[in-house]
């Protein structure tokens, strides 16, 4: 009956209960519902727990982020800087290329321009510094006729290096696989020699100085004295295909040059060239036969040039020695 009674004095009025209850230090029974009020709130978060809001393992999560970053940020920054400036340093690779590219041809440069300067210092002392320069350009000239003839052919071969009293070289890198490359490659110097002979000829007419004139005798002279048929010179190259047994002339005119003004230079020339002279007499493999034929139309082609150029050099020569007599001035 008593109970009865509270459950109708809770339902007309719920907070009676708990005055009571405060009253009377007894609490209301756990099955028995309360008011949102009595709800009990939850207890504080110590201060070691995660914020409201946060997931758990945020905090860890976010140490790793930060070493992240401390790892990699320079990284990120320095390719932010490159994206950034990416055409300058496109730039400065193209310069840095054209550089290395540069340094590849520095011994060529020292090799080729230091003994020319050197063979410039050599002349000059006898013949002045202006007649040397243009006497060392005539054979530059003259080897770079070489250089371009051998590059033609597919040969590959060396820069000029200047041998001061006796001239320039090119080294072939490989042998001419015929007599028609060997004539080319022979040819070619003497051929872009004599248009450097005249355009020192040329010169003379727009300076008026009677030294180009002599430095023309003297290309025409160059040329025509490598002209003669005997090897190491450029005619005994030339003429394998015209004949070999045209080196016996040049051993005949080297002969009598020696006889008529000895000379080192000409000893030289006899002593290298003595074996391939020699080699006329003995019995030829079949490679080497196969190595001296040529077309006809090769043979005739060759002999035109080689004998029109000994004419026209000789012509040459003639023509500025009577300029130079006539202007009191003659070539040493």
């Amino acid at each position: 009956m008593e109970d009865k009674d509270i459950d109708r004095a809770q339902r007309r009025d719920p907070h009676a209960v708990r005055r009571a209850a405060n009253v009377t230090g007894t609490a209301p029974a756990a099955s028995e519902p309360v008011g949102e009020e009595a709800a009990p709130q939850p207890p504080a978060l110590p201060p070691s727990l995660p914020l409201a809001g946060r997931p758990l393992g945020a905090r860890s999560s976010g140490g790793s982020s930060a070493k992240m970053k401390k790892l990699f940020g320079p990284f990120v920054a320095v390719a932010v800087i490159l994206f950034k400036f990416k055409g300058f340093i496109l730039l400065g690779l193209g310069k840095l290329k054209f550089l290395l590219v540069g340094v590849k041809f520095i011994p060529v440069i020292l090799k080729t321009g230091g003994t020319m300067v050197l063979s410039i210092g050599a002349y000059a002392m006898f013949w002045g510094v202006w007649f040397a320069v243009g006497f060392v350009l005539l054979i530059f000239v003259h080897e770079c006729g070489h250089l371009v003839a051998a590059r033609r052919c597919g040969l590959k071969v060396g820069a000029p290096v200047f041998i001061p009293f006796m001239g320039a070289i090119i080294a072939l890198k490989e042998a001419p696989k015929n007599a028609w490359i060997e004539a080319v490659v022979g040819i070619g110097g003497p051929l872009l020699g004599t248009v450097g002979a005249l355009v020192s000829f040329g010169l003379f007419f727009v300076t008026g100085n009677p030294m180009f004139v002599a430095l023309a005798y003297t290309g025409f002279f160059l040329n025509l004295f490598n002209l003669a048929p005997i090897s190491p010179l450029d005619g005994g190259r030339v003429v394998t295909v015209i004949s070999p047994w045209l080196w016996v002339a040049g051993l005949v005119i080297m002969l009598g040059m020696v006889i008529a003004r000895p000379n080192f230079i000409l000893f030289l020339i006899l002593i290298v060239g003595a074996p391939r002279l020699f080699s006329l007499f003995k019995k030829k493999s079949d490679a080497e036969k196969r190595y001296f034929e040529v077309t006809p139309t090769q043979r005739v082609t060759m002999c035109a040039i080689y004998f029109g150029l000994a004419g026209f050099l000789w012509y040459g020569m003639h023509v500025c020695d009577v300029m130079l007599s006539e202007a009191g001035v003659l070539p040493e």
